[in-house]
């Protein structure tokens, strides 16, 4: 009675299977949603990160109101201090810096990226000798202050400002870089350039067909944030007279005429360096999201055997 009353009875529900602290993992489950590594927080836990966040967003909003309060006590939003901003020459002034800051870091961008990949090449020749000269190259310029390359080169070889400022991005930017382009081809798998070695590919071919594609995806981030890095230090042309963006606020912020209205200089010039720079981030997503979809660099899905398949040399 007792055996059949145990075999009719249900079974009840056997807990989620969680792995101990000794498994080195906890998982929880809500739903269809799996969390790894932590559990999910509960109505306390949940009730202390609203109490968190709106303490946090309360301070920066106090911290927000002091300044605009501290630019009021100031003066900083006078008219005689934001009227030089409505006339045209002032207009002027400023697209022509910023057009010369896009010039700077054009060349910059493109020079920087060809030196980089010839030093990344040099880096990884299997010729000792150009190994080792490609690498005193990328630690010394990588070592070297911006400002110092830029101005020795406009003091010490009399070169003009734009050339100046473009060189020394250029040999610091793409000494970076070389150090990029390199670090992403060797973390591509090793089984990747065995399997192409074993194809009876050449180094080039192996380089260009296999592992730069490959590497380009995981390198792109990187490349964006050094570009950023080279747009904003095209302001150090300033202080070798190159009229950019930069000097051009300089000009303005500087003048007795309208109360040196340095402060609204910085509040018209930052958001436009901002500006540039997310835009540089906005491409590099693009870029990212089109290779994603780029059909090449898919992966090729394996067609199924059928049950009548036989393999090689099987009749």
């Amino acid at each position: 009675m007792s055996r059949s009353s145990s075999v009719g009875s249900p079974t009840p529900p056997s807990p989620p299977n969680r792995k101990g602290r000794a498994g080195g993992t906890r998982t929880a489950v809500r739903g269809d949603r799996r969390t790894a590594l932590y559990d999910l927080p509960g109505p306390l836990a949940r009730r202390r990160h609203r109490a968190y966040g709106l303490l946090t967003a309360a301070a920066l909003a106090a911290l927000l109101g002091w300044l605009v309060y501290l630019l009021f006590t100031t003066g900083q939003f006078t008219a005689t201090k934001w009227t030089p901003f409505a006339y045209v020459g002032i207009q002027d002034l400023l697209l022509r810096g910023l057009g010369n800051t896009l010039k700077a870091f054009a060349y910059a961008a493109v020079l920087s990226l060809a030196l980089g990949a010839v030093l990344a090449c040099g880096r990884l020749s299997d010729h000792r000798a150009v190994r080792v000269l490609a690498t005193l190259v990328v630690e010394f310029f990588r070592a070297m202050p911006v400002l110092v390359m830029i101005f020795f080169i406009f003091v010490a070889l009399k070169v003009q400002p734009l050339p100046a400022l473009v060189a020394g991005l250029t040999l610091y930017n793409g000494s970076v870089l070389a150090e990029v382009f390199r670090t992403g081809v060797n973390s591509v798998e090793r089984g990747q350039r065995e399997a192409a070695y074993a194809l009876g590919m050449r180094k080039t071919q192996v380089m260009t067909y296999v592992l730069v594609p490959q590497a380009v995806r995981a390198m792109l981030p990187t490349i964006i944030s050094q570009l950023v890095v080279a747009l904003k230090d095209t302001s150090l042309g300033f202080l070798i007279t190159y009229e950019e963006f930069l000097h051009a606020g300089k000009l303005i912020a500087s003048n007795l005429d309208y109360d040196l209205p340095f402060i609204p200089v910085v509040m018209v010039i930052s958001p436009i360096y901002i500006g540039m720079c997310m835009l540089l981030s906005w491409f590099a997503h693009w870029l990212a999201g089109r290779q994603r979809r780029n059909p090449r660099t898919r992966a090729a899905g394996a067609v199924p055997a059928s049950p009548e398949t036989l393999l090689p040399g099987v009749r």
